[in-house]
């Protein structure tokens, strides 16, 4: 989701890189597309087709707006043929920001349709719906073009140029989530062109973005947009409950901008005139304490203004009254998700004083529940004795349990309340990943050394990530590990079954569809084993027993 950390000054240079050595030229009903030539991990070439827009730069009126499809660029050729901008976040290098940014790439082994036409993977990446992007700095294709499919990754709106929620016509919200949906309907207009089946499209998420595939399957405006899900390390069915708006966010923003907080069509018409990098020098400021809550954005229930809406109700209520897109789904977490913001909170004096002083007042606030009622007190008691039995918190003795307790509140429960709510409509093959490589996003700074398998851990495998590793051969002893979540990811795109028992890195894999009293999940490590009983489950027992089903639907609507 959530969080990522900043980018380096890597990014520069890797942005820089031009890969391609010939071009192609594709042609679409909005014009001609050329893209460049790649090479995969293990040596195959395919075509490249970055930054193409998919939609009108959202700026000027156009801002806090549902997103408007892309005009066509005929006779133009659009030139594809590098990366484009990321969305606006803090990062080092602010000369790739845009607002022109809804730009999506496209990678393809084969554009020519006459060997059929190949399963299509779509990529929404992580951030928290603040940070990061769609650019193969983050999601380079090479792992996954040693498949045989049709890879597209999406840039979408970020922070509060994409889920600005006022409550009314002037920023409705969830434009971000929108942005995503007129990407998908780009794909099912023009993919085939690229050598993709627009009748066999898996939508992909890590974090913010399987948060958004959640809300997918729930949406009216994605009918039949996709036809699979593969859901990573997020849920949007988790402890805290969605709102018409978030117009005090909203207002802060305004605050910190300059702008009028009321009436809202002032406020809105004078953040429509800031400059972009206004938004971006004022992110951090925008969260309570540094960069917590960490889910700040949160999408909202839209009301009606005339409006297309993404979310039209709870999606509690959406989910048990089963009216959702019945498609097959992948959904699974890592051991240790978000330690690594545990470690740096009860590291930091500051942070971890806060809690020991008054853990009811921020625990709710870093966690996402109510906050300041008898109700919320008595959650904040019951998760201090559970965690820590009610000593206080020290470093490092408290770290492995902080550590649970961050994984618990921003991933673990909301994919463990999803998994338990949508196996009852739909065909669920569900997850543990525990490989613990020579890369991750925590290293212990005193030890040099990886811990397990944290937070976004899988993408180094799925995706060549320029800014972690350097790109992974096949002496690597990360080699197995890259092959068999590829192909697994690749076999479920293709008929929506992970298994393949006549693939070499396949054949001891036994992955059972989840089921409701076995609980059967897939641990995937140094090899893959089928487990049973759920994963944590006295850790979501307690989480079950605080936030009741019954309790969570239609509370603040």
């Amino acid at each position: 989701m959530l969080f990522f950390p900043l980018i380096s000054l890597l990014l520069l240079q890797l942005l820089a890189i031009s890969h391609g050595e010939d071009d192609l030229t594709v042609d679409t009903t909005a014009g001609a597309i050329k893209g460049a030539r790649m090479e995969s991990r293990l040596g195959a070439k395919f075509w490249a087709f970055r930054g193409i827009r998919y939609a009108e730069p959202p700026v000027g009126e156009l801002r806090f707006q549902n997103p408007q499809p892309v005009k066509p660029w005929k006779p133009n050729v659009f030139d594809a043929t590098k990366d484009g901008p990321m969305c606006p976040q803090v990062t080092v290098n602010r000369t790739w920001l845009s607002e022109d940014c809804l730009r999506l790439n496209v990678y393809t082994k084969d554009t020519n349709k006459s060997g059929g036409l190949k399963p299509v993977i779509v990529y929404l990446h992580p951030g928290g719906f603040y940070a990061v992007s769609a650019i193969s700095a983050y999601a380079g294709p090479q792992n996954f073009m040693d498949r045989d499919i049709v890879l597209v990754t999406v840039n979408y709106r970020l922070a509060s140029l994409g889920f600005m929620a006022t409550g009314t016509a002037d920023a409705p919200g969830n434009m971000g989530l929108k942005d995503q949906v007129v990407a998908l309907r780009w794909i099912q207009q023009h993919i085939e062109q690229f050598g993709g089946d627009p009748n066999s499209v898996t939508v992909w998420g890590y974090s913010a973005g399987s948060l958004s595939i959640g809300l997918h399957l729930m949406s009216p405006m994605t009918k039949g947009l996709f036809h699979r899900a593969i859901m990573q390390s997020a849920s949007p069915l988790g402890q805290y409950r969605y709102a018409n708006h978030q117009l005090h966010l909203a207002e802060k923003q305004a605050k910190l901008l300059k702008c009028p907080v009321q009436p809202v069509n002032d406020m809105v018409k004078c953040l429509k005139t800031k400059p972009m990098l206004d938004f971006v020098d004022s992110l951090q400021a925008m969260f309570e304490y540094e960069w917590n809550p960490v889910l700040n954005w949160l999408p909202v229930v839209e009301k009606d203004f005339g409006q297309e809406r993404f979310i039209v109700e709870d999606p509690y209520k959406t989910m048990i009254d089963g009216n959702i897109h019945k498609v097959p789904l992948i959904i699974g977490i890592t051991e240790y998700e978000f330690y690594y913001l545990g470690y740096s909170t009860l590291r930091n004096d500051t942070q971890r004083e806060r809690f020991n002083q008054d853990f009811a007042k921020y625990n709710p606030i870093y966690f996402l529940y109510e906050r300041d009622t008898p109700r919320s007190r008595n959650i904040s008691q019951e998760m201090r004795s559970f965690y820590f039995d009610n000593k206080k918190l020290e470093y490092p003795q408290s770290l492995m349990r902080f550590g649970e307790l961050y994984s618990d509140g921003l991933i673990c429960f909301e994919y463990h309340r999803f998994l338990q709510m949508v196996s009852k409509y739909v065909p669920v093959y569900t997850y543990l990943f525990t490989y613990k490589g020579r890369y991750s996003h925590f290293r212990n700074p005193d030890t040099n050394e990886t811990l397990g398998a944290m937070h976004h851990d899988e993408l180094l495998y799925l995706f060549n990530a320029p800014l972690f590793t350097p790109q992974l051969r096949k002496t690597d002893p990360e080699n197995d590990t890259i092959e068999r979540l590829t192909r697994m990811w690749y076999e479920f795109a293709k008929k929506s079954d992970p298994n393949n028992y006549s693939d070499d890195y396949l054949k001891n894999l036994k992955w059972p569809l989840y089921d409701q009293s076995k609980k059967q999940y897939l641990e995937i490590g140094n090899n893959l084993n089928v487990k049973t009983n759920g994963i944590f489950p006295q850790r979501m027992q307690l989480w079950d027993r605080l936030f009741p089903l019954q309790d969570m639907i239609n509370r603040n609507l």
